[in-house]
């Protein structure tokens, strides 16, 4: 199939589940109809090897794509049913952030700390990766209320150091907050990171995870499941931090992208 398929703006006023904003960038979300009839079997989708998040609209099924932040500008390529659906990205300039860090290890860990790092890496893979079939809720609200101290996607440097882009939402907020799980979801991780301090995994369904971290304290365990605004845990500064906020994360087929995107666009 060699047309390339142009990516939805805006979701129809017609879907009943509000999904995420269409936004072919980098960290971004790509937004593709399937010409395929919605009351035909699901179809299977796959893009840089990982499932899709697949949802039936009235007009049809439609794929949910999160762009990679390291994706290149340029047309890229969803498999559907075994077939290309060539889409296009835009280029997004995101802007630098530099931090200090009073705990140093937290920027030049020691020998031990790395082990400890590295035994923590699969875990967290594992939930960021999770895909399963059902659906549980993509119509999110805020995990707590605040304001947006630090964007997506920022690039970000500690004591001087360029680090990894920003994956998150930063929202500040005191500690003790209420966290609560933005849709309906399972819990896939819990537990203390090195550098993610306190933090939470939830499954929505389809590939879409949902991340808390800095967290004082957890309210849920693995396995469970848990309803849209059910009290997960609370804001805090455990972890790499500059003081007490929520790091929320959201991905889709295992690549971080914009929180915001799920959000009303005037939050």
């Amino acid at each position: 199939m060699k047309k390339i398929f142009t990516v939805l703006l805006l979701i129809a006023p017609s879907i009943a589940l509000a999904l995420p904003r269409a936004q072919s960038t980098p960290g971004g979300v790509a937004v593709l109809p399937l010409d395929i009839p919605a009351d035909t079997a699901a179809p299977q989708l796959t893009y840089q090897g990982r499932q899709v998040f697949a949802y039936p609209h009235l007009d049809g099924w439609y794929a949910y794509i999160g762009i990679p932040l390291n994706a290149k500008p340029g047309t890229h390529k969803l498999l559907v049913n075994g077939d290309d659906y060539p889409f296009s990205v835009a280029d997004k300039a995101y802007e630098t952030q530099s931090l200090t860090i009073k705990n140093k290890r937290k920027v030049n860990p020691n020998p031990e700390d790395v082990k400890r790092i590295n035994s923590e890496q699969g875990r967290k893979l594992t939930a960021k990766r999770f895909f399963s079939a059902e659906l549980l809720g993509a119509d999110f609200i805020e995990p707590t209320p605040g304001p947006r101290s630090s964007s997506f996607g920022l690039r970000r440097i500690f004591n001087g150091q360029p680090r990894s882009p920003h994956s998150g939402m930063d929202i500040a907020a005191p500690t003790g907050q209420a966290i609560v799980a933005p849709a309906d979801a399972i819990v896939r991780e819990v537990g203390d990171f090195f550098f993610s301090g306190n933090l939470i995994y939830l499954d929505h369904g389809q590939g879409l995870i949902s991340l808390y971290a800095h967290l004082s304290k957890f309210d849920v365990a693995v396995g469970d499941r848990v309803q849209q605004g059910q009290k997960i845990g609370e804001v805090g500064s455990t972890g790499r931090v500059t003081g007490p906020h929520l790091h929320w994360s959201v991905g889709l087929n295992g690549e971080w992208i914009d929180p915001a995107l799920f959000l009303p666009a005037n939050k």
